[in-house]
């Protein structure tokens, strides 16, 4: 997909800050001198490019009451979409991934009690059959906020 100036723009605003009211992508638009309607438009070619992930907030979930942990799993390759699609369906999985490791499937889970934690591992080893979780409890908190500047990126020819 070639991005235009106004793409980039957009990418560079929306890693910004989106605005707080009740019309974020009006307010950007106006920015932009383009309409709510296009700016809606270019973020669905976007993210359907593959190139915006995911567009929403972050929290301090410690400072919400909210505990979490990585967890890792050995899963089959014939098995990956399955046991994927188990895992994702919880809302308390915000991340989940592949890596190059004897324990292949890697995900976060992210809920308000320890225990809820616990329930969500154990549910998700009962419905996958898969028993062995190793979980990994973040005992330093790193916060790494990365911008692109996507502006200045040169045309593909």
């Amino acid at each position: 997909m070639q991005l235009d100036n106004t793409d980039r723009r957009l990418l560079e605003i929306i890693q910004r800050q989106i605005p707080l009211s009740s019309r974020p992508f009006a307010d950007i638009g106006v920015e932009l001198g383009i309409g709510e309607g296009e700016v809606l438009e270019r973020l669905r070619r976007l993210q359907e490019a593959k190139i915006i992930r995911r567009i929403g907030g972050f929290f301090d979930s410690r400072k919400l009451g909210y505990t979490g942990t990585l967890c890792a799993l050995q899963v089959p390759r014939d098995r990956i979409e399955e046991v994927a699609a188990v895992i994702n369906a919880y809302s308390e999985v915000s991340h989940n991934y592949l890596r190059t490791h004897e324990y292949n499937m890697w995900f976060t889970i992210l809920a308000p009690s320890q225990s809820e934690v616990e329930r969500v591992m154990e549910e998700i080893k009962a419905r996958t059959g898969i028993d062995s979780v190793l979980s990994l409890p973040a005992e330093r908190l790193f916060k790494i906020r990365v911008k692109f500047n996507v502006s200045e990126v040169p045309d593909a020819e």
